[in-house]
C-alpha cells in the first residue's frame, strides 16, 4: 500500500529512456536520490515543481509520468 493516491511510473520511464539511474535523474532534478527512491516507492507525491521537472528530465508529459490512482 502506498502514502498518497498520486501513481507514478518513474521506474518504467527511467529504463525506457535508456536505463537512466535514480542518482543520474536525482541530479538532473536537484534532488537526492533518497528522494527519488521514496518517490516510486509511493510513499510521498512530489511538490508540483518537481513533478514537471522529473517530467522534463524525462523527456516525457507530466500525464505520462504521474496519474492521480484513487478510484480506478
Amino acid at each position: 500500500m502506498t502514502g498518497t493516491p498520486i501513481v507514478n511510473h518513474i521506474r518504467r520511464l527511467r529504463f525506457d529512456r535508456g536505463e537512466l539511474t535514480q542518482q543520474a535523474l536525482a541530479e538532473a532534478c536537484g534532488v537526492t536520490r533518497q528522494t527519488i527512491i521514496a518517490l516510486e516507492a509511493g510513499r510521498y507525491a512530489p511538490s508540483l515543481e518537481l513533478a514537471f521537472r522529473i517530467a522534463r528530465a524525462l523527456n516525457a508529459r507530466i500525464e505520462e509520468v504521474f496519474q492521480w490512482g484513487e478510484g480506478d
